[in-house]
């Protein structure tokens, strides 16, 4: 029994006598630069491949309509916004900020600046958030512009109940929703959406 005792001790000093000569690098911290579209997602919640993937499809989506119509030369294109309607504080504007920067590369618009858009509502005495669909539009027509991007994100999650299990999991839904509207007729010219289920399994045991 000592004998095996003493074989145990003797391998954990070694253990030991690696990690201090390596430096125990096994406890660095470690910091190195990632590609966003491949690094892997660390959680069910939303991310940076969200982010990213959103604004490529979304894009997409809203190009591949008819849109803008047939004979209609870079129409002017007026950003309100698209809300949070998730229990998370979500960066809405990085996501409008991607669908429309790929839109204005792709030629096919024009985009009012959005420092005019905020002047407008300073003076108005109005939030973004609080703007009702015909004050955005007045404030779209008063900007010159014909269209009105506008959107919403919502999010639905669940638990796993109790049961026996060695594992907790969560399924955490998004589903956004971006539409353009006509300013002149109040008409909506095109609604897309996208939807993303993602499910995250957690050992009950560990960390």
């Amino acid at each position: 029994m000592n004998h095996r005792i003493q074989t145990v001790v003797t391998a954990c000093m070694l253990t030991l006598s690696v990690l201090v000569l390596s430096g125990c690098s096994a406890f660095r911290v470690s910091i190195s630069d990632q590609d966003p579209e491949e690094a892997g997602p660390l959680t069910a919640k939303y991310d940076q491949r969200d982010l990213l993937s959103w604004g490529e499809m979304i894009c997409s989506d809203l190009l591949s309509h008819p849109f803008p119509a047939e004979g209609e030369h870079k129409p002017i294109l007026v950003v309100m916004g698209i809300q949070n309607r998730t229990k998370s504080h979500l960066d809405m504007k990085a996501i409008s900020d991607t669908v429309t920067t790929k839109m204005l590369d792709s030629g096919k618009i024009q985009l009012v600046n959005a420092a005019r858009r905020d002047d407008l509502l300073r003076e108005q005495g109005y939030q973004l958030a609080n703007c009702t669909e015909e004050t955005k539009a007045k404030i779209g027509r008063q900007l010159g512009a014909k269209y009105m991007l506008t959107g919403s994100l919502v999010e639905i999650g669940q638990e796993s109940g109790r049961e026996v299990r060695v594992s907790k999991k969560q399924d955490v839904y998004y589903q956004i929703t971006v539409e353009i509207t006509d300013l002149e007729t109040g008409l909506i010219a095109v609604r897309k959406q996208r939807d993303r289920l993602r499910r995250a399994s957690k050992p009950l045991i560990g960390w």
